[in-house]
Order: C-alpha cells, then sequence, then structure tokens
C-alpha cells in the first residue's frame, strides 16, 4: 500500500514507495571512519579496566613475572576482541549481530583462584584453568539453543528488573574506582581521588549539556582525556607501563603449558557458565530494547553461541572465559549510537592492543579515579534504561509491583550486605553473590508463578485472547509482507 515499505521476497535491502534502497536499522549503520573509530575506542575505554581485572588478579595469585603478567594480561584483550568480532559481525548461527562487547567474565575469578589454592605447584594451575573453560564453553554452546527458549518468559516486567538491577549492580565498582587503585594505599578514598573523580563526571556532563553532534557522542571519552591531563600535574598518572611495554607481542598458543582437564574445576566453571548464560540473555534482551531490535528466541541463541565458542577458544590464546560487558550498554544508551560495527572496531582496538602492549598499555595510564567518573554515567545511564522499560510494563497491577519489589530486593542483597550468604557452600555463592543472576532468576519465578500458572492466569490469557482489537483505519494497515531470513537466521 503507498506510504509503507515492503520487504522484498528475494532478500534484497526494503525499499521505499519510490524505489530507493531504505535506510537501514540503526544497528546496521556504517558510521564515517573517524567517527567509527572514535566510538569504537570510547566501547574500549569503558570495558578496559573489567577485562584487564580477572588476569591481573588469578596472575598475582599465581605469582607471575611482570613479564608474563603482560603476556596474560594481552591475551585476555586479543580474546575479547575476537569474542566481539564473533557478536558483533556474527558467523553462520553464531552472533547476536548487536552492538554487544564479549571480554573475560569477573564472575570466574573466585573459582579461578579456587584452583590456584588447591594445586601444589600455582604455576601449574593456568592449564587447569583453561582445561575447564575449554569443557564449559563447548557443552555451553550445545546448550545455548535450549537456553534461549526462556526469552518467552522476560516480558517487560522481567526485563525492566534486571536491566535495572545491571545498572545498580554496576555503580559499585564506579564508587570503587573513584576511590583509588588500591585499596590498601594511603591515598585509597582520598580528597583528592574523589575530586579527580568528580572533575572527569563534571566535565563530561557539561559537554553533554553544552555540546552537540560528534562531541556530545564521545563526551565519555573526552571527559577521561581531559580527567587523566588534570591528574598529570598532580602525580596521579603512572606512564611506567608505557616505558615497559614491548611494542609487538603475540598470545603464543598454549604459553603456560597444555590444558590439563580436572572434575572439580569444570563442574565450577560450568557452574560460572551457567551464570554467564543467564547474564548474556539479561543483557542481549536489554541491549535489544535499546536499540530498538527486540532479541528474540534465534538472535539469543546465536548470541549465547558466540559466548560459549569465544570462551571455548580464548584458552588456546591463554585466555579466560568470555562473557557480555553490561557497562557498554550504558554507553548504548547514552549516546545512542546503536551500530553494531562501532563495537566491532572496538574490537579490533582490542586485537591490536593484544599484539602491541604498548598500545595496551596507554589506556592503563587512566587514572582509576578518571574511570570512575565516567563509570558513574555509564551504569547510571543502564539503570535509566532500565526504569524506562519498567513505564512499558502494567504496574497498577499490583501482581507486577510484586515481581519488582521482590527480584530488586533480592539482586541487591549482594550489594547491601555481601556477606549475606557466607554460610552457604563457594560453590553456591559463585551464583548468589550476583545480584544480576538471582534477581534475574527471581523475576523469572515470579513471572511464572503470577502469570503462567493457575486458573487465574489461563482466565487472564482467554480475556486476553478475546478482547476486541482496537479499531485501525484503512490507511494505517500495512501491506502484508513475505518472511525473509534475517541475518543469523532470524526471521
Amino acid at each position: 500500500m503507498p506510504g509503507f515499505s515492503r520487504l522484498s521476497t528475494t532478500g534484497d535491502a526494503p525499499t521505499g514507495r519510490t524505489g530507493e534502497p531504505a535506510a537501514p536499522h540503526p544497528v546496521d549503520e556504517r558510521l564515517p571512519p573517524l567517527r567509527m573509530a572514535a566510538t569504537g575506542l570510547q566501547h574500549v575505554a569503558a570495558m578496559y579496566a573489567g577485562v584487564v581485572a580477572p588476569p591481573l588478579i588469578v596472575g598475582a595469585a599465581i605469582g607471575l613475572s611482570a613479564k608474563d603478567l603482560t603476556f596474560l594480561t594481552g591475551a585476555c584483550l586479543f580474546t575479547a576482541g575476537l569474542a566481539t568480532f564473533l557478536q558483533t559481525l556474527g558467523v553462520w548461527k553464531i552472533g547476536c549481530r548487536l552492538p554487544f562487547v564479549n571480554g573475560v567474565t569477573f564472575g570466574g575469578v573466585a573459582p579461578m583462584l579456587a584452583v590456584v589454592q588447591s594445586t601444589k605447584d600455582k604455576h601449574d594451575a593456568l592449564p587447569v584453568i583453561f582445561g575447564a573453560v575449554i569443557v564449559a564453553g563447548l557443552l555451553g554452546y550445545i546448550a545455548a539453543p535450549y537456553f534461549s527458549r526462556m526469552v518467552r518468559f522476560f516480558p517487560p516486567v522481567v526485563t525492566g528488573t534486571v536491566i535495572t538491577l545491571i545498572g545498580v549492580s554496576l555503580l559499585p565498582v564506579a564508587f570503587e574506582w573513584m576511590q583509588g587503585p588500591d585499596a590498601g594505599a594511603k591515598d585509597y578514598g582520598s580528597l583528592g581521588n574523589l575530586a579527580l573523580a568528580g572533575v572527569t563526571l563534571v566535565i563530561i556532563l557539561v559537554l553533554r549539556r553544552f555540546t552537540g553532534g560528534f562531541v556530545k557522542q564521545i563526551a565519555v571519552l573526552l571527559g577521561m582525556v581531559a580527567g587523566t591531563l588534570v591528574a598529570i600535574p598532580f602525580g596521579a598518572t603512572d606512564f611506567g607501563p608505557v616505558v615497559h611495554a614491548d611494542v609487538v607481542g603475540f598470545p603464543t598458543p598454549f604459553h603456560f603449558g597444555a590444558p590439563q582437564f580436572g572434575v572439580a574445576p569444570i563442574v565450577s566453571m560450568c557452574i560460572v557458565m551457567l551464570v554467564c548464560l543467564t547474564e548474556s540473555t539479561a543483557d542481549m534482551l536489554a541491549l535489544g530494547e535499546i536499540v530498538e531490535r527486540p532479541a528474540d528466541e534465534r538472535t539469543i541463541a546465536a548470541g549465547l553461541r558466540a559466548d560459549t565458542l569465544g570462551s571455548a577458544l580464548s584458552p588456546l590464546f591463554n585466555g579466560f572465559m568470555c562473557s557480555a560487558f553490561a557497562q557498554n550498554i550504558g554507553l548504548v544508551a547514552m549516546t545512542r549510537i546503536r551500530s553494531r560495527f562501532v563495537v566491532a572496531v572496538g574490537g579490533g582496538f582490542l586485537v591490536l592492543m593484544g599484539l602491541c602492549p604498548m598500545a595496551a598499555s596507554l589506556i592503563a595510564v587512566v587514572p582509576r579515579p578518571v574511570l570512575g567518573g565516567a563509570g558513574v554515567v555509564l551504569f547510571g545511564s543502564v539503570a535509566a534504561s532500565g526504569v524506562q522499560t519498567l513505564t512499558k510494563a502494567n504496574l497498577s497491577k499490583d501482581n507486577n509491583v510484586m515481581i519488582v519489589a521482590v527480584s530488586l530486593a533480592v539482586g541487591l542483597i549482594p550489594i547491601a550486605a555481601p556477606d549475606f550468604y557466607h554460610a552457604f557452600p563457594d560453590r553456591a555463592r559463585i551464583v548468589l553473590d550476583s545480584g544480576i543472576s538471582t534477581g534475574c532468576v527471581m523475576a523469572v519465578l515470579l513471572n511464572l508463578l503470577f502469570h503462567h500458572t493457575g486458573k487465574r492466569a489461563r482466565v487472564e490469557t482467554v480475556a486476553a485472547a478475546m478482547e476486541p482489537a482496537a479499531e485501525i483505519p484503512a490507511t494505517e494497515i500495512p501491506a502484508p509482507r513475505t518472511q525473509v531470513s534475517a541475518p543469523g537466521g532470524a526471521t
């Protein structure tokens, strides 16, 4: 009908009434090279600290030399870039093809440290960890299409709650960064560190308020650069990593030895994988709402395949388990740059950093308080997106209010009372200490209880089906269209 686009039955690009190709969806938009590079680098800056923290913590527990610790960190950056390629660009039915960043999951730190403590020679711990990650990744890959079927249990009342929890759960990380790099340092939590974080936050807010266009979109990156420059006269920046870093380095496969397979480590990492699948599902649903391309079952299955395959391949190059990075969702929400190719460019930067330790060390120069000031904006944007999604749920119903109230309360336990689950076994705490996972599970279960079980639920379903449809003017009825396969196999 006139005025409406129609998808071609041959799978060509949609065309308008003039016959010209319609503009691509913002997710598939290709920006000019300079904008692509700057916004891609902004994504790297937002997630860099999260990628390097696990290898630094595990490497320090093992007692790796400075050279091996740099190698392990570079390997994790390299594999994070490869996993991000899988998610954004996709191969076959692998990758959600959304602006979705993948990197080393912090959820695996606790079980990896447990492996280190249980190994007689701590330098043998990495091969054991790598073997467990490979098995967990392969099993997760097999389970991905079955796990994705849970998507029908994620209506707005569930997704909004989970998105809000993602943002709120990340905010303590920003507050920790604002205080300084090391909890044992003399200046930890000092007025100087807090002032530096505050200056960075103010710069970002000023740029967002008084600038426009491209400058406004990269306000976070500019704020971090400005904050770093402000910190230099006060000696808050450390250029040592750049001076001592190698120019070129490749993560040689099995640098720390061939993988070893132990039952207990494999079970522990499989539990972590289940947590990662849950969080990634929630993150994809959140991102789909933000970019206005809702993630359906096939999209989630493809995204989970990328998560798990990236995790299985990561140990080949001495990397750890990979999962979604929620902080980058906040960046997408704030900048409104929804192109997956921007994030793919960010993945390219991660690969280059893995191949060039000197380049990787440049971002390490950014003081932790500066990252904290930027994190307040990024993580707060995620929480705000969750609240926005909750407005789509009918909160006038007591049942929905109960779902939100109890799920938020359960999800906030690890934040409000970090030792609440201290009496539980360590393996159980892997799940319980993740507020995102426990809140997500609680929201799904309560949604099942209130909306999918019992006589009342069946009556509400029948009533909804019998409710007369609203009259639609004839001019607003779109022409029928033939389904064609979307990227990744979705229809």
